[in-house]
C-alpha cells in the first residue's frame, strides 16, 4: 500500500477514535456508493453525522478542508441519501469534516469542524 494511502488509514482511525471518544456511535466507515464514499457515518444525539476526513502529513499553503470542493461536496450527499434511504433512516443529517494535521513539532492534530456543509452546497 502507498505510504500516502497508509497515512490516510491512520488519519481516518484517529478521526473515528476521535468522534468515538466524544460519545458517537460508528456506524460504518468506508460506505461507498457508486464511485462515492463517505469515511465515517457516526450518530450523536439521534443525529447522523457524515464525516469527511481530510489529512495532512505536511504542512500546506491550503487547509484540507478547502479541498473538500463543490463537486466533493456532491458526492457526498449523493451517498448520504443513499445510506440512509438503504437503511431506511429518517433522521436530520450533519456535514462534519475532520482534519489531520501535524503541528510544528510534527505531533498529529486533530481539528472537528461541525456542520461543515450542507447539503443545498452541492447545488
Amino acid at each position: 500500500m502507498a505510504e500516502h494511502n497508509d497515512f490516510g488509514k491512520l488519519a481516518e482511525d484517529l478521526a473515528a477514535d476521535f468522534l468515538a471518544s466524544k460519545n458517537y456511535k460508528i456506524l460504518v466507515r468506508n460506505f461507498r456508493y457508486q464511485k462515492a464514499e463517505i469515511d465515517i457515518v457516526a450518530e450523536i444525539e439521534n443525529t447522523i453525522v457524515v464525516t469527511e476526513v481530510k489529512a495532512r502529513s505536511y504542512n500546506t499553503v491550503i487547509e484540507p478542508q478547502e479541498a473538500v470542493t463543490k463537486k466533493k461536496i456532491k458526492s457526498i450527499v449523493m451517498c448520504a441519501d443513499f445510506f440512509m434511504k438503504e437503511n431506511n433512516i429518517d433522521k436530520e443529517v450533519r456535514f462534519d469534516i475532520i482534519t489531520v494535521l501535524p503541528d510544528s513539532s510534527g505531533v498529529l492534530q486533530i481539528n472537528h469542524i461541525e456542520d461543515a456543509f450542507q447539503s443545498f452546497d452541492a447545488n
